[in-house]
């Protein structure tokens, strides 16, 4: 039996804020090592017997982003699923199991978050093995996370009857986020259990249950994937099919209406790091409880997390904080406040504000750019190109830019003019000039970029020529 993990690196939340961003999802952020939650995902499960490649499933704007992590870390995926716009888990994992399908007619999904830490990996792979044995026969497996805690930030799930197979037994029910006391009396009853979000079942069985509680998002899926193409390295859902399709959770959708739902009790280490204080627990940390990372300075300091991106942090006489520290924003907050980050959100929507939504780092898919400063008719930008990496031929209505190369080597094409760049030379690119830099070398292209004119907004940007697509 052929086991498909299904990556669900989707949505864009803001639990960790600041450094999640609309542009920036928090799985695709370097959050416990320097390896991102999706990495973390794809080694876990690599080298396992009966796992095959993973399958990604992820929005569209990411699609660059997810590509190079996997590269990174040397994992080719069976293929990387792009949702034009953002549906939730149902219509994802019914995609995922229309292309599976027709891959492999009796594949098992294995359904993932990509942002979960689990660190007992033997004994996830202990709990999938014992899902298998309901799953042949039909049924729609979830794992279960023996809860060590009252957690009210969970869905719990009501585990009911023995299925027959060990450690398996049929859903009851699940439950929505409870408040303490009620949580308190999930734990003292012993039969309920964390709602993990992670899925084992049939692509078949999952379909025909889909078909029967969800039509609609079974078939508008099928058109989706059936309707799709390939671009590049990866396989386009089709806009019209997808978009159309209802938004809905596997939990609501299916889970909570079959009648073949099993739970599998899983103690295997699993954090979703749905909040800072779930990060200090993953991590590893000092003697006196610190968990660290930057240009940070400690004194009398006990219990913290804290994080310096672009500047030196200094804390002192304090324990059990969060101090985060980004170019653009700064979060300071008690650890069992930390939840509360959402109100701050809240707050800069309600302001009209953009932090939220926008990170002065901004990826792309030849590398990334970063803003350094900016005023009436100027900005300057610190640009990254990674190796081999090519922007698109482009030409500005109203603004002009001067390049200056920190270090590795550019071509610059400027009108009917190619050109090498190293360290410490620059070149100007006149408003309304067809232009394109590109990175011929080994090792990273580093440079400032100076844009002057009347707008300067990265709308203003005709392409002519795409190796990614965009033109």
């Amino acid at each position: 039996m052929k086991i498909y993990p299904v990556i669900l690196s989707g949505g864009s939340g803001t639990r960790l804020w600041p450094l999640s961003r609309a542009v920036l999802p928090k799985q695709l952020l370097p959050l416990v090592t320097e390896q991102t939650m999706l990495q973390e995902t794809a080694l876990r499960l690599a080298g396992r017997p009966q796992l095959m490649q993973p399958l990604i499933v992820c929005g569209n704007d990411h699609r660059f982003l997810v590509a190079e992590q996997m590269r990174e870390i040397g994992v080719a995926p069976l293929g990387i699923l792009l949702e034009p716009v953002g549906r939730n888990t149902a219509p994802a994992v019914a995609a995922a199991a229309h292309y599976l399908q027709a891959i492999d007619p009796e594949a098992v999904m294995l359904v993932l978050p990509a942002d979960h830490v689990i660190a007992d990996v033997d004994a996830f792979y202990a709990a999938i093995e014992q899902a298998l044995v309901p799953v042949a026969d039909g049924a729609l497996a979830t794992f279960g996370i023996v809860p060590t805690a009252p957690e009210t930030g969970y869905g719990y799930i009501q585990s009911g009857a023995g299925t027959g197979a060990p450690h398996c037994y049929k859903v009851d029910r699940f439950v929505e986020k409870p408040n303490l006391e009620t949580a308190q009396g999930f734990v003292a009853a012993g039969n309920y259990y964390w709602n993990s979000g992670m899925f084992l079942f049939r692509a078949a069985a999952y379909l025909g249950e889909l078909r029967q509680f969800a039509p609609a998002i079974a078939d508008a899926s099928a058109a989706a994937v059936a309707q799709g193409y390939r671009d590049l390295d990866f396989c386009r859902l089709d806009e019209a099919a997808f978009t159309a399709c209802p938004s809905d959770s596997i939990d609501y959708a299916v889970m909570e209406h079959t009648r073949h739902a099993v739970v599998v009790p899983a103690s295997i280490g699993w954090s979703d790091v749905g909040s800072w204080s779930a990060l200090w627990e993953v991590q590893q940390s000092d003697e006196n409880g610190n968990v660290v990372r930057g240009d940070v300075y400690l004194d009398d300091v006990a219990g913290s997390l804290v994080r310096a991106e672009s500047r030196i942090v200094a804390v002192v006489g304090v324990q059990d904080l969060v101090v985060v520290e980004t170019a653009d924003a700064v979060l300071v907050t008690h650890k069992d406040q930390v939840q509360r980050v959402k109100q701050i959100v809240d707050h800069l929507k309600a302001e009209g504000r953009s932090e939220h939504l926008h990170h002065t780092r901004v990826y792309r898919p030849w590398g990334c750019y970063e803003g350094i400063d900016m005023g009436e008719r100027f900005q300057v930008k610190r640009i990254t190109v990674n190796p081999g990496g090519k922007l698109s031929l482009q030409m500005h209505h109203h603004r002009a830019e001067h390049w200056v190369v920190v270090s590795g080597t550019a071509r610059v094409t400027c009108g009917d003019q190619v050109s090498l760049l190293t360290e410490n030379e620059s070149t100007y690119i006149p408003i309304g000039m067809n232009h394109r830099l590109e990175n011929p070398g080994k090792v990273p292209l580093h440079l400032i970029e100076v844009q002057s004119g009347s707008y300067l907004g990265e709308d203003d940007i005709v392409r002519f020529e795409d190796v990614y697509q965009r033109a």
